[in-house]
């Protein structure tokens, strides 16, 4: 009996061996290389998936809406093209230029002579409805119908952004007094993207002789002063004083809105 306990203890401890040697090989896999690169893979596509959308701009295009140049369709009249461009900031039209007219011998002059009064027309009435120039009729009509065609690509063009932009660059000042010979002179302007949108005199001389001239000469200057997009105008002949201080008010109110 006594031999045979330790022949027993000999056989329990070689099985104990051999069942932590087979547990060992068993558990080896989990902590091997190819375990290790699996793990390892699941943070590089993480990181792949957080890069992605950082590449992305939507919404940037946009952020001009309501400003820049358009330019309408090419309006055919019996003397030739017309084609008016447009400049566009915060909504407002604050240049007009015909970028095709008709144009040799007498259509020379006409061209000369109405383009610019259409251009000024079309910024002052920021419509098509203008009237026609004395002696450029067919001009004049296709100047309007080409305009036409401009107004309505910007009335079309997408706006996501231009109550936000536009309209917050939108404002209007109000000049000091200028003080003529025959009554005081003040301008109001609306400047939008830097440019001027809109010009009024909102005091101008009155009563008699005055009244006639101020008829005549305030709807010019407000139409210079758009145009120019300064007080660096013409006087309206017969309409001196009240010219000067009209530039002088202008200049003021320029001043005032920064330009």
């Amino acid at each position: 009996m006594r031999k045979s306990h330790p022949i027993r203890r000999v056989v329990l401890a070689t099985a104990a061996t051999v069942s932590g040697v087979v547990l060992l090989l068993s558990l080896k896999p989990a902590s091997g290389p190819a375990s290790a690169s699996a793990v390892g893979a699941a943070p590089s596509q993480g990181a792949g998936a957080q890069q992605s959308p950082q590449g992305g701009t939507a919404g940037d295009a946009q952020a001009s809406a309501g400003s820049g140049t358009v330019t309408g369709d090419a309006a055919q009249t019996q003397y030739g093209t017309v084609q008016v461009r447009l400049t566009v900031a915060g909504g407002k039209v604050t240049q007009a230029e015909a970028v095709q007219a008709p144009k040799g011998g007498l259509s020379d002059q006409k061209t000369a002579m109405a383009v610019p009064r259409l251009n000024q027309e079309a910024v002052a009435a920021q419509s098509a409805r203008i009237d026609s120039v004395s002696g450029a009729t067919y001009t004049s009509a296709g100047y309007r119908k080409s305009l036409q065609s401009a107004l309505d690509k910007v009335k079309s063009a997408p706006a996501a952004h231009a109550g936000s932009s536009g309209a917050a660059q939108a404002r209007t000042v109000t000049g000091k007094v200028a003080q003529t010979q025959y009554g005081p002179v003040q301008v109001r302007v609306t400047v939008a993207g830097g440019k001027v949108t809109k010009a009024e005199a909102v005091q101008a001389p009155k009563g008699g002789l005055s009244d006639q001239k101020t008829a005549m000469a305030v709807p010019k200057l407000n139409q210079e002063a758009v145009a120019a997009g300064n007080a660096d105008i013409d006087a309206v002949s017969g309409a001196t004083y009240t010219s000067t201080g009209y530039k002088q008010s202008l200049q003021s109110a320029l001043d005032q809105a920064g330009g």
